[in-house]
């Protein structure tokens, strides 16, 4: 359960960003102040809930690296939204998001059907087991949780059903994933189904040095930030703007095991087998890896390159 004084908070700053207001014409500096605000408020919330005891060790322990707050501020985020996480994994966007969108805005995630027999323990990410493990996250706390809408997927053959229902989208690390399973191109048009006009999408991925081939840095992780660009603007979404917040210099790109050998992973051995202690130190020093962060904005499908 949240510490009651981080929930508090996260209310506080959602009531204080909930407001609707006219917008008229001449008064372009009155709307970016309100825009400003309700980043700034959806900033806030954000910080609240790492503070908050729900926002589990094993997460928490992610935040030095994953940058949350100036994230989601760089995408535009405000707790009146209704806000899409693909691949929610081991949740930790949803410890962060659902809270603070509980009030007044709408946190969607997706996750397999829970299997009928019980699911086999696998490290990996999109599995049936990881989703069973996310679903008992969701049922652990219900008083932060129960307003989550899980939209059950087939993750080899996805479908939304959520036309112009989501303000932002988030693919958090899940653009390599969704290479690897050749699924981008049916992802990248339910999306821009699900999206508003106008709509954000907010990519987050393991960055390949540039110039690399994508068809051969996917299979470590790794993409390379032009092609991904040129990837979701053809699908119908223009680029916003780009940021630094998750790059990671010290990430040298050329592991046996690619990106699955650095933290949280530390799948270094053959066949991607656990660390040793010493490998560990040594991939706990470089950190996690190397990212682009990207901002696009959903276009008509006729005006995509």
């Amino acid at each position: 359960m949240a510490h009651p004084s981080s929930l508090v908070f996260v209310t506080a700053m959602l009531l204080g960003c909930s407001g609707a207001q006219q917008h008229h014409a001449g008064e372009p500096d009155r709307a970016q102040a309100h825009a400003d605000a309700s980043v700034a408020g959806g900033s806030a919330a954000i910080a609240a809930a790492m503070r908050g005891s729900h926002h589990s060790a094993g997460t928490a322990d992610r935040d030095p690296y994953r940058h949350p707050v100036e994230t989601l501020a760089f995408f535009g985020f405000t707790p009146t939204m209704t806000v899409l996480d693909v691949g929610p994994g081991a949740g930790y966007y949803t410890e962060l998001l659902a809270p603070v969108l509980a009030k007044n805005g709408l946190y969607l995630t997706t996750n397999w059907q829970p299997p009928s027999t019980e699911a086999e323990a696998s490290p990996h990410h999109w599995s049936p087991y990881e989703g069973v493990r996310f679903d008992a996250l969701l049922r652990a706390t219900p008083e932060l949780y129960n307003k989550v809408q899980v939209i059950r997927v087939d993750y080899h053959a996805p479908e939304l059903n959520l036309d112009g229902k989501a303000d932002m989208v988030l693919l958090m690390r899940e653009v390599h994933m969704m290479k690897n399973w050749k699924t981008l191109d049916t992802w990248l048009r339910q999306i821009h189904r699900a999206l508003k006009p106008n709509g954000i999408l907010g990519v987050e991925d393991h960055r390949a040095a540039p110039g690399t081939n994508a068809e051969e840095t996917v299979e470590k992780g790794y993409l390379p930030e032009a092609w991904v660009i040129g990837k979701i603007e053809a699908a119908g979404f223009a680029l916003a703007g780009k940021s630094e917040i998750n790059a990671n210099p010290k990430d040298t790109k050329d592991y046996p095991n690619g990106v699955w050998t650095l933290p949280p992973s530390f799948e270094s051995g053959p066949e991607y087998a656990p660390a040793d202690a010493r490998d560990r130190a040594r991939y706990t020093l470089v950190g996690e890896s190397d990212r682009m962060t990207l901002k696009f904005v959903r276009v008509a499908h006729k005006a995509a390159r």
